[in-house]
């Protein structure tokens, strides 16, 4: 009896916590997979165009003029689920969220579903990824993740604000950084606006566009990109600031 207890207490020691967060990894990433792979599987993404949106737009209208609140509720789980599994089709969505809701109110729910779902892809990079990546390359990501910390909400911000850069990269590579969530919410929350209220606004006017190009015009992205280098003037400022004490510090020395 003895020999079978001690045999079964040590069955169970050698459950280490590395096991268990393996296994928990493994099942978070055979769920992720498993979502991502229904959506192309059952091309679930035919309902994500430009063309798709304008054939539906009555019906549409329609739903959410008779059920609003659950259409609401289905536009923000919707964007959660695109963002948070870094789905293509954010931008469908926001135009669609115009149309449906209006350039105030949808801006506010895109808002809303965005911030959520970019938390929950960083989260799920982070857990997933980053203690592998700081192993394999902490040597040289030391530096860069020490400089990121620092200034983690002006970069984030010009990150969101300039759209050449793709929002699901951003979710992913951030996670893989030392930034604090919060900073990351926050700066994700208020990086989005400008451009969540451009494309809901142009959804208003769905019936006359015909490419996303014609959003996306150059004096559009100039300005975003304008908006996106200001957010940084407080880390050059920093750095002169910086620069100038240690000068002074060296002439003093003299």
């Amino acid at each position: 009896m003895i020999r079978r207890e001690a045999a079964m207490e040590t069955s169970v020691s050698t459950v280490t916590p590395t096991s268990r967060s393996f296994v928990h990894k493994l099942v978070v990433t055979l769920i992720i997979t498993v979502a991502i792979g229904a959506f192309f599987y059952f091309d679930l993404g035919r309902y994500l165009s430009l063309q798709a949106l304008k054939d539906n737009r009555d019906r549409l209208l329609a739903f959410t003029d008779e059920y609003y609140a659950a259409a609401v509720a289905l536009f923000i789980l919707s964007y959660i689920a695109v963002t948070g599994l870094s789905l293509p089709g954010a931008v469908i969505l926001t135009l669609a969220g115009g149309f449906l809701f209006g350039a105030v109110f949808a801006t506010l729910f895109i808002n809303l579903g965005a911030t959520i779902g970019a938390t929950l892809a960083f989260l799920a990079a982070r857990y997933l990824l980053r203690d592998t990546v700081e192993q394999k390359f902490g040597k040289w990501l030391g530096p860069v993740q020490e400089g990121f910390a620092k200034n983690a909400f002006s970069y984030l911000m010009t990150l969101r604000l300039i759209p050449l850069f793709p929002f699901f990269v951003v979710n992913l590579v951030s996670g893989l950084t030392r930034v604090r969530v919060s900073t990351y919410v926050a700066a994700t929350a208020l990086g989005i606006i400008p451009g969540s209220f451009v494309y809901a606004y142009a959804g208003r006017q769905l019936g006359t566009i015909n490419s996303l190009k014609e959003i996306a015009s150059p004096n559009v992205i100039a300005a975003f990109a304008l908006l996106g280098i200001l957010a940084l003037v407080p880390v050059i400022y920093k750095k002169y600031a910086a620069s100038q004490s240690s000068q002074q510090n060296r002439e003093s020395l003299r």
